[in-house]
């Protein structure tokens, strides 16, 4: 079933210092009950935007949105359910828990605004602080706490109310690394136990791909591709989606007489298979770890112009051309900076060249 729909979803907006922008542009969507679904994204790509309109906050531009078979937003219409009946449960990015409450009162907040009796509270307010392990922390205030603890508030009050959607805006920004994948277990298992639908909003894209079922890459207001974490990594279908998603490594190249040749060096072939409909320049685009980097004559010679060691792995900046590729190989394989070596690309990915107006586009879209 699906519990959150979005058909032909629009946003725009007018600035002082920008003019007319289109945060979100026809916008189609299906999320799946009990689905832990990710919106993704840089500053300024609409994915905020986007969570604000289910939620209620920010109305349509056009568009139409159902929540759990239920129209809440109609613009055509002119329907709009305000966001405290929507059924929805939410966590912020800055938590949004209230000082002056301590962690019972800030926990039991939306049901008295129900007009709940004060057992049925109790008891609600006991077993979500049991499952966000508060128990005990009832009469602390939230000063008196960390961050980490500040969160749990925040995700106990979330679902005392036992919703069905649960949004959640960069919920996990505000916390350290380490908290921060502790976290996304507590947050998943929560799920588990209360078989919410999950739409989390963030930017980062190893956060997105520990939680999600599926996920939605957006960029300047647009949907690139929505998938499976993996599909997504493995399979993106721009460049954009495959430098969001992992680290990239991209050469520009120039298709000549049946060959394909770097860009600065069009006497050394690449040795590449061309794809169908290639232009005469393109983009080909591979991870730093899948790029083979030998001794030997196999591949495009070259030298190791900077080595880096890390922790996991090995890192090289080898020049091709006129372009500086980036190549990550397991600690036991090793060169010395300025020895010779070969670099092989191994089933790469195709895209068009570069589109510098869209990335100034991506960067005036961040200063909204």
């Amino acid at each position: 079933m699906d519990q959150i729909v979005l058909r032909h979803v629009t946003k725009r907006f007018t600035t002082k210092t920008l003019g007319d922008i289109v945060a979100v542009d026809d916008f189609n969507l299906n999320v799946q009950e009990g689905e832990c679904f990710s919106f993704l994204g840089p500053s300024g790509c609409g994915k905020s935007t986007t969570l604000r309109m289910i939620a209620g906050f920010e109305d349509l531009s056009e568009g139409e949105i159902e929540l759990c078979g239920r129209p809440v937003s109609v613009k055509s219409k002119n329907l709009y359910v305000p966001p405290e009946d929507r059924g929805l449960g939410m966590v912020f990015q800055a938590f949004a828990v209230w000082p002056h409450m301590n962690v019972f009162e800030n926990v039991a907040f939306p049901l008295r605004i129900q007009k709940m009796n004060r057992a049925d509270i109790d008891k609600k307010v006991a077993d979500a602080l049991r499952h966000t392990n508060l128990t005990g922390l009832e009469k602390v205030y939230p000063s008196d706490l960390s961050g980490g603890q500040q969160q749990r508030i925040a995700l106990a009050r979330a679902i005392v109310t036992q919703p069905k959607v649960m949004l959640l805006d960069e919920p996990l920004s505000n916390l350290d690394p380490k908290l921060r994948e502790s976290m996304r277990f507590e947050i998943k298992e929560l799920q588990r136990k209360f078989n919410f639908t999950i739409i989390f909003v963030t930017h980062d894209q190893s956060e997105a791909m520990a939680i999600s079922d599926r996920m939605m890459v957006c960029d300047m207001g647009r949907i690139m591709q929505i998938d499976t974490p993996e599909n997504l990594y493995n399979k993106p279908v721009n460049r954009f989606v495959h430098s969001f998603l992992g680290e990239s490594t991209f050469l520009n190249v120039v298709i000549k007489d049946g060959q394909v040749y770097a860009e600065g060096d069009m006497e050394h072939p690449l040795g590449l298979d061309i794809p169908d409909g290639a232009a005469e320049k393109m983009v080909v685009a591979t991870r730093p770890n899948s790029i083979e980097l030998t001794g030997g004559s196999d591949g495009y010679r070259t030298h190791v112009e900077k080595r880096i060691f890390l922790t996991d792995r090995t890192e090289y900046l080898v020049p091709v051309g006129g372009q500086m590729l980036k190549v990550q190989t397991p600690h036991r394989v090793s060169f010395a900076e300025g020895e010779s070596c070969c670099v092989k690309l191994e089933s790469p990915m195709w895209y068009p060249a570069e589109d510098e107006q869209a990335e100034k586009e991506r960067l005036r879209r961040q200063l909204i």
